[in-house]
């Protein structure tokens, strides 16, 4: 078995890694009945003898004693990670495993990754080598973060380069949270352009996740409860309330009901590493087969049924209705359409009680209508894991790597432009040491050249193939 570490930084990422600890806690006290601490276990959280001291020996076979997250939380305002330290995961986390400030970054790429990250760049690569030598065999960190703010964007690239420098064999996957484009923080277009050409060169596989698409996702759930489409009831424990457990929630936090989506696409990412099944997807498999070219590693996710997240009394939709909804719009989790372009390649993450064979069909039946690479026509990767997430009998995460994630970034880089151009708030990063105009022309360069690749692809679409430039090899 492996072990992977979660580093969540910035408000967003603590509060959908918060989601992410708590449901993970719910799927292994669902299966593990005996309280023995097994494999499954063991990939992302330690046993502890808090017997002797609060961080004592770790304890690798038998009774579960004290389970503590292998992750590490980050921000430069103390607030939700406090909230979350006085919250029923208080005990999942200890001091050591905390890296926080008081005064935030002020909506500022440059002062989360230029200043906080000089400040404590010691630290954090010391807390990352603590959790590290905790694994025996180490295959993965998790960065959770936001794009529009300034420690999120900032703070979470710079922790990315870092793992780049002190564990360049371990794979970075970076679950990325954009800003729609009614965004409140003005300066957001500068922070996610500035934090996109960190993505471009250090992760392995960013899975973009946008606000807009979060809330659409949630406000058809709450239209389909309320209208008695899926029955009357939202159970009191209900995965789209908060931690709390009370329904009216909803109404005082929508951003737990969209935290929950994106902490359900990591629970059924890491599904395969944490539990059995008949076909097993290892998470460097993804980054194996689902990234051809190494710029072109942004990965398209889709959830499927929509209603796990709501826990509502329905029975459970037909396999095949699943699948096909895996591959409409109104699942994924950017605003984007992948039927219509072109897939470079594409994974299916099936949990529950579904058979090899039904997924094949699935993929037979769903081939025409799908538009592959001319090179890559067989570019499926699959994987079937047999415990489904608590309540229901299967789910399905579908990621694709697919040219429908060009108009986001499309966007993005004409919100940038529209700053940019008349060099509105630029003085604020440029007082921070070391920042210089030559930043925001290298990262806006970076965003055009990846937005010229996808359009190299689109344009072989039932066409002759153009590859996109790669490394020559010399024979």
């Amino acid at each position: 078995m492996t072990q992977s570490v979660v580093v969540q930084v910035g408000q967003c990422g603590n509060q959908v890694g918060c989601r992410f600890w708590d449901l993970a806690l719910r799927e292994h006290a669902a299966v593990n009945k005996k309280g023995i601490y097994d494999e499954a276990l063991s990939s992302f959280f330690r046993n502890v003898d808090t017997r002797s001291g609060s961080n004592g020996p770790d304890i690798y076979k038998g009774k579960i004693c004290s389970l503590k997250a292998r992750a590490l939380l980050i921000d430069m305002e103390e607030g939700v990670v406090n909230e979350i330290l006085q919250g029923p995961l208080r005990d999942v986390f200890d001091s050591k495993q905390l890296i926080t400030d008081v005064s935030g970054s002020g909506n500022n790429w440059a002062v989360g990754h230029k200043i906080y990250g000089c400040q404590y760049r010691e630290n954090i690569v010391e807390k990352l080598r603590k959790t590290a030598e905790h694994c025996d065999c180490l295959q993965c960190f998790f960065i959770i973060h936001s794009m529009g703010g300034g420690t999120g964007s900032g703070l979470g690239t710079f922790v990315l380069n870092l793992l780049e420098e002190e564990f360049p064999e371990v794979y970075r996957f970076v679950t990325s949270v954009y800003p729609s484009g009614e965004d409140d923080v003005i300066t957001s277009p500068y922070n996610s352009v500035l934090a996109m050409k960190e993505l471009n060169e250090h992760a392995d596989c960013v899975l973009p996740i946008e606000n807009e698409s979060l809330f659409e996702i949630v406000n058809k759930i709450h239209q389909m409860i309320n209208s008695g489409k899926l029955g009357s009831t939202v159970k009191q424990n209900s995965l789209v309330t908060s931690s709390a457990g009370s329904a009216k929630t909803l109404q005082e936090k929508p951003f737990d009901a969209m935290n929950n989506i994106v902490a359900n696409l990591l629970l059924n990412l890491t599904s395969s590493a944490r539990f059995e099944g008949s076909l097993n997807m290892d998470l460097n498999e993804i980054s194996m087969n689902l990234v051809p070219f190494p710029r072109l590693h942004y990965l398209v996710s889709s959830l499927t049924p929509l209603y796990t997240l709501a826990d509502v009394n329905v029975p459970s939709r037909r396999l095949d209705q699943m699948f096909s909804d895996a591959f409409s719009r109104d699942h994924q989790l950017i605003q984007a359409d992948p039927k219509h372009s072109l897939y470079l390649a594409c994974a299916l993450l099936v949990r529950g009680n579904v058979q090899v064979s039904d997924l094949r069909r699935n993929i037979e039946r769903l081939k025409p209508s799908l538009h592959f690479v001319s090179w890559n026509q067989e570019g499926w990767k699959t994987g079937l894991c047999s415990v489904p997430p608590v309540g229901h009998s299967h789910s399905l995460l579908a990621l694709a790597n697919n040219t429908c994630v060009k108009p986001t970034f499309i966007e993005l880089k004409d919100r940038f432009m529209k700053l940019y151009k008349k060099k509105a708030h630029l003085h604020h990063y440029l007082q921070i040491d070391g920042m210089e105009q030559s930043c925001f022309s290298e990262a806006i360069s970076s965003l055009s050249d990846l937005i010229e690749e996808y359009n190299e692809l689109d344009a072989t679409k039932g066409g002759p193939r153009i590859d996109p430039s790669r490394l020559k090899i010399a024979v």
